[in-house]
């Protein structure tokens, strides 16, 4: 007499290898390892061209992210975002109703942190804007190619 356990065990026996092929089609590199890692404060750069609203919103999470990564280490972390290109107008004051949800974040950022925006004045000007037509917490330099060079030089590591 064959018992119910014993009908069990040939059953798994059976099937174990059908769910082991199933298993490893699905994922024939295994499942991914999580690393611990504790990032100390470091210069970053971010090159900013793109005038979509929705990339913008992404880099400010990641930029945001970044820093609390850092340990909000005001003293030894900077992060710097280059702006030129079509991204200047969503940083108009003209334009601040069409992107005031996205400057508030913007702005947000950069309270009591060691987080900077910075406009090319020679673009901005290309685009008809000068200093007075941006917002506040954005600071102009001269060229934007040549301020991601300068950054670079003194240690910043490049993002796009």
């Amino acid at each position: 007499m064959v018992k119910t356990s014993q009908i069990l065990f040939a059953s798994y026996l059976l099937l174990a290898p059908a769910l082991m092929l199933y298993a490893s089609e699905n994922s024939p590199w295994g499942k991914a390892d999580v690393l611990d890692i504790d990032y100390k404060p470091a210069k970053v750069l971010y090159d900013l061209s793109s005038g979509d609203k929705q990339a913008l919103a992404g880099l400010l999470d990641r930029i945001g992210y970044l820093y609390k990564l850092y340990g909000s280490d005001v003293f030894d972390s900077s992060i710097v975002v280059v702006i030129h290109g079509d991204a200047i107008p969503l940083f108009a004051i003209d334009q601040f109703k069409l992107h005031k949800d996205i400057m508030q974040r913007a702005q947000s950022l950069t309270v009591g942190t060691p987080i900077e925006f910075r406009m090319c004045l020679a673009n901005a000007r290309l685009l008809n804007y000068e200093p007075s037509d941006i917002h506040g917490f954005v600071t102009m330099v001269p060229m934007a190619d040549a301020e991601i060079v300068r950054l670079q030089h003194e240690g910043y590591a490049y993002m796009r």
